[in-house]
């Protein structure tokens, strides 16, 4: 013989699962300390900084073109 469920039952436990499981997925993501955040925007910033400084001229500015130009 079958067993009797309640649909009623079984519908909320399969909400909290599913819950459950997109806490856990936001808890990986947004589950950082400040101090960590911290740290990625500071080494973000030095990696920006050192790109800057290193970079190589490409081409003279748009104004200094015109005034050759003419």
């Amino acid at each position: 013989m079958a067993e009797i469920v309640n649909l009623r039952l079984v519908k909320k436990r399969k909400a909290k699962d599913a819950a459950e499981k997109t806490a856990a997925e936001n808890r990986v993501l947004f589950g950082r300390t400040k101090a960590e955040k911290q740290f990625d925007r500071e080494a973000n910033r030095r990696k920006a900084r050192f790109l800057d400084d290193h970079r190589l001229e490409t081409k003279p500015s748009s104004t200094e073109d015109d005034a050759d130009a003419k």
